[in-house]
C-alpha cells in the first residue's frame, strides 16, 4: 500500500527500476561534466534535458493500450522505411557516412528508430501467425524480408553497428517465437563461411581496419589502434577507486577520443575506478533483469516477444559498448545507454524502456492490480 497522499498513477510505476535509472543518468551527467572540463555545457545540461523529456515520453507510452501498439506496428515500420529512403536521397553527410536527416530544430538518425521498430513489427507478425506455421517457411521468409530491407538500407549509409543491432533484435524475436534451432545454427555456419568473403568484398576500408585493429591494436597504437589503446589505458589507470572526480588525465588532456560519447565508460572508469564500473553494471543488471521478468510474465505472445526484444535491444547497446571500450570487440560506434551524450541513441533506448513500462502495465491490469 502506498501513502494516501501519493497519486495512484505515480505510486503504480516500477520505481525499483526508475529510481536506479535516474541515479545512473545523474552519474552520467557528473561524468559528462568532468569530460567538459568542469562545465555543464555542452554535454551535461543537454543530457539531463533529453532524459527528462524522453522519460516523460516513456511514461506516456506506458499508458498506451496494447491494441494501439498492435495497430501501429506496420504503419510505424513503413514510416521508418520511408525515413531511411529519405536519408539516401536527402541525408546529411558527416564523417564519411550519410545517416542523418536535418529537421531544422533537430537532427534525426532514422536508423536508430528501426531498432525498436523491427522488434515491434516482428512481435506483431508472429502474434498473428498461427503457431503451427511458425516452424515453416511462412514463419521465416516474411520475417527475413522485414529484417533484410531496412538492414540493406542502413548498410548503404554505411553503418555496420546499427545494422548488427537491427539484426540482433530481430533474430532474438524470431528465436523466441519458436523457429527451429537448426535454422539458426545453419545460418551461423553460413555466416562463418561467408565472413572472409564479406571482409574483403563488402566491408569498407575503415571497417576492415576496425577488425584488424581489434585483433592487434598495438600494431598501430598511434593510428587505427589509437582509440582502443587509449581507452584501455584510461580504464586500467583508474584502479579500484579511480583518480578522483575531475582528475582524469586521459579525457582532460584529450588523449581519449570521443570521451563523452562512445568512450564515456573509459572516462568514468579513470576517475571512479572499479567501484564506479560496478555501480554502472549493477544498474544495467537491474534494468535487464526487470525487462526479462516483464517478458516472462507476459500474458500473451505479443507481450512476451515485444518485451524480450526490447530488452535484447538495450542489452546489445550495453554489451557491445562495454566490450568495445575494453578491446573485446571492434570499434563500431555504439554509445553506452543513459550515459553517452547523444539524442538519437537516448531516444531509442527510452522508446524501448517506455515499451517495457507499457508491457508491465498490461500485465498488472490483466491480473487486476492497479
Amino acid at each position: 500500500m502506498s501513502p494516501s497522499f501519493i497519486p495512484e498513477p505515480v505510486a503504480r510505476q516500477p520505481w525499483h527500476v526508475i529510481a536506479p535509472l535516474v541515479a545512473l543518468v545523474l552519474f552520467g551527467c557528473a561524468v559528462l561534466y568532468s569530460a567538459a572540463g568542469g562545465n555543464m555545457q555542452p554535454y551535461a545540461t543537454s543530457h539531463l534535458i533529453r532524459f527528462a523529456l524522453f522519460l516523460a515520453m516513456a511514461l506516456v507510452m506506458a499508458r498506451i493500450p496494447q491494441q494501439v501498439y498492435k495497430f501501429m506496428a506496420y504503419p510505424a515500420f513503413g514510416g521508418v522505411l520511408v525515413l531511411l529512403l529519405l536519408v539516401e536521397m536527402l541525408g546529411a553527410i558527416g564523417g564519411g557516412s550519410q545517416r542523418w536527416l536535418s529537421l531544422g530544430f533537430m537532427t534525426l538518425q532514422p536508423s536508430e528508430l528501426m531498432k525498436p521498430t523491427i522488434v515491434l513489427v516482428l512481435a506483431r507478425f508472429y502474434d498473428t501467425l498461427p503457431a503451427a506455421m511458425t516452424a515453416s517457411w511462412r514463419g521465416l521468409l516474411p520475417a527475413g524480408a522485414l529484417i533484410g530491407v531496412p538492414v540493406g538500407l542502413v548498410l548503404l549509409q554505411p553503418d555496420l553497428g546499427t545494422s548488427l543491432a537491427i539484426v540482433f533484435g530481430g533474430v532474438v524475436v524470431m528465436f523466441l517465437a519458436g523457429l527451429p534451432l537448426r535454422w539458426f545454427l545453419g545460418a551461423a555456419g553460413a555466416a562463418a563461411i561467408a565472413a572472409p568473403l564479406a571482409f574483403f568484398a563488402l566491408l569498407h576500408d575503415y571497417q576492415r581496419n576496425r577488425v584488424t585493429t581489434f585483433l592487434d591494436p598495438e600494431s598501430d597504437p598511434l593510428g587505427a589502434g589509437y582509440h582502443i589503446t587509449q581507452s584501455k589505458i584510461a580504464i586500467g589507470s583508474g584502479g579500484i577507486f579511480g583518480k578522483g572526480f575531475g582528475n582524469g588525465s586521459q579525457s582532460h588532456l584529450e588523449y581519449l577520443p570521443e570521451a563523452h560519447t562512445d568512450f564515456v565508460f573509459a572516462t568514468m572508469a579513470e576517475e571512479w575506478g572499479m567501484i564506479g564500473g560496478l555501480f554502472v553494471l549493477i544498474v544495467f543488471g537491474l534494468i535487464l533483469r526487470w525487462g526479462m521478468r516483464v517478458a516472462s510474465n507476459g500474458k500473451d505472445r505479443f507481450s512476451r516477444l515485444l518485451a524480450a526484444g526490447m530488452t535484447a535491444t538495450i542489452f546489445f547497446y550495453i554489451a557491445v559498448n562495454l566490450m568495445m571500450v575494453m578491446g573485446l570487440a571492434p570499434v563500431v560506434g555504439i554509445p553506452l545507454p543513459f550515459m553517452s551524450h547523444g539524442g538519437s541513441s537516448m531516444m531509442t533506448v527510452m522508446i524501448c524502456f517506455g515499451t517495457l513500462l507499457a508491457a508491465d502495465r498490461w500485465q498488472t491490469r490483466s491480473t487486476g492490480i492497479g
